[in-house]
């Protein structure tokens, strides 16, 4: 792993190498586009071309933002072979980087669907390359035994949470005073920031970021760009002629997902690089895979039937002096983050080896879903539009940061724990496609959300929650056993 001489000094960006500020700065600027774009774009596919929209049917819209979420953390897996394979991860960043760039910028000047189908291709390839490398060049910065380390990552993913926290709050407000497309404008005025600053600061990033790890050559490289080809032209057909189209989307990304979760499960569960133990461990995340995913199908509502909730059903003028505009309960999440994860890191440290294990931990998280989903139930009993109090959306967004704070920090370090020495790459992988399959999922469920039909809409997947969070519970000694001693 490269060091330098500045890596060791206590000088830089916080005491901590040069390096970590540049990619502490792309991320919070590609953060910044990333959620400030998703903040209003549920709004731009189902608002009435009059309003600005593009008039689509809310159970469509929703269903396409749910597939574009999907797409991001199935594209991270693309940009991990491309950065072992191709690229290395620093020029994968830089390329994936660009890529973002265009796609906000086709969004802020293309008309009509062109610009948004031209722009969600090309934010979900490039944040999925992004999402891929940037951590991995952060761990570059640091050699083997630096005690900076934990530390300098806890920087990174603060940047990540402050680009997140600003960009619905401004991107909302310029939707919501001048039009959309100013609103998608301000996301790529983010993104042309950080990569601005990224190419600056290029020459602070360690060497090894430019190397790369797994190069391919010759015919191998020709018959991985023949497939590439053939899978994008094979897509390009089905599209042409009708087969994926607008209505489908999150079913047919639902699908996708869902076969590719079955086949690397299958290859690493049948593999003979894979030992007793190792084997034991894989299946020991397969009901956390499971519980992972059903926790994200409802927390990634809160970019689809959470959103059209918040667009129609608060009372956005309870202010009296401002109208609220509906987009910036995207930032609730995130600011409550910044606010309770140092206490519960603080709690896991204090409790020590009396923590609850990480299967008890995943259980906690799925139900703190089950119980954001039950108080929205009771929510849907207030009829008439525009009459909630904002208020309640923000308790159960909080509830939502609850259950997320027991669940997705320990989830990636969980994956890297479990994973065989010859897959650890693909186990993490795993854990983004839980991901993934639940945000395509919570597009998907918006079909089955109308006004009429909150109280139940909300009941049933609440309880479902809940009853997933018991089962884990109940499998968690089973669970731990095949673990072998990994907590």
């Amino acid at each position: 792993m490269a060091t330098s001489t500045e890596e060791t000094k206590p000088k830089g960006f916080f005491g901590h190498p040069r390096g970590l500020a540049n990619l502490f700065g792309t991320e919070m600027w590609e953060r910044f586009s990333y959620y400030g774009m998703q903040a209003i774009l549920l709004y731009y596919l189902y608002f009435s071309v009059n309003e600005g929209g593009l008039g689509l049917d809310e159970a469509v819209a929703a269903g396409i933002v749910g597939a574009y979420g999907g797409s991001v953390y199935l594209a991270t897996i693309a940009g991990s072979w491309v950065a072992d394979r191709l690229f290395g991860p620093e020029r994968t960043l830089l390329y994936s980087a660009v890529l973002i760039l265009c796609g906000h910028i086709a969004l802020a000047v293309v008309p009509g669907v062109a610009g948004v189908a031209i722009g969600l291709i090309c934010v979900a390839l490039g944040s999925g390359g992004l999402k891929a490398t940037a951590t991995v060049l952060v761990g570059l910065l640091y050699a083997e035994g630096d005690d900076r380390r934990d530390a300098g990552f806890s920087i990174f993913y603060m940047g990540v949470n402050i680009g997140a926290l600003a960009g619905p709050l401004l991107t909302g407000l310029l939707q919501d005073k001048v039009g959309f497309h100013w609103g998608f404008g301000l996301a790529a005025v983010g993104m042309a920031f950080g990569l601005g600053q990224y190419i600056l600061q290029r020459r602070n990033l360690p060497p090894a970021g430019r190397e790369v790890p797994n190069p391919i050559a010759g015919a191998e490289r020709v018959r991985a760009f023949a497939v590439i080809a053939l899978g994008a032209a094979g897509i390009v057909v089905l599209v042409v002629t009708g087969v994926v189209g607008p209505d489908n989307l999150a079913t047919v990304v639902t699908w996708v997902i869902s076969v590719a979760a079955v086949m690397l499960f299958a290859m690493l569960l049948t593999s003979k690089r894979v030992d007793r133990v190792e084997r034991q461990r894989v299946v020991a995340f397969i009901p956390m895979f499971l519980v992972s995913f059903g926790f994200w199908s409802l927390f990634q509502q809160q970019f689809t039937v959470l959103a059209i909730y918040a667009e129609q059903r608060l009372d956005l003028d309870a202010l009296g002096f401002f109208s609220i505009p509906p987009a910036w309960f995207n930032s609730v999440e995130p600011l409550f983050v910044v606010l309770l994860a140092p206490v519960f890191a603080a709690l896991w440290v204090r409790l020590g080896d009396r923590q609850p294990s990480t299967p008890i931990k995943f259980g906690m998280g799925v139900a703190a879903m089950g119980v954001a989903f039950l108080v929205m139930a009771l929510m849907g009993f207030t009829k008439g539009d525009g009459v909630v109090n904002p208020l309640l959306l923000v308790l159960v967004l909080v509830i939502f940061v609850l259950g997320e704070l027991c669940l997705s920090p320990v989830g990636l370090s969980l994956s890297t724990k479990l994973a065989p020495r010859a897959f650890g790459a693909q186990m993490v992988a795993l854990f983004y496609l839980s991901i993934a399959l639940g945000s395509s999922v919570a597009g998907a469920l918006a079909e089955y959300y109308t006004k009429d039909s909150e109280p139940a809409y909300f009941g049933l997947l609440g309880l479902g929650a809940l009853v997933i969070g018991a089962i884990m519970f109940a499998l968690s000694p089973v669970v731990k056993r095949l673990m072998n001693g990994v907590r």
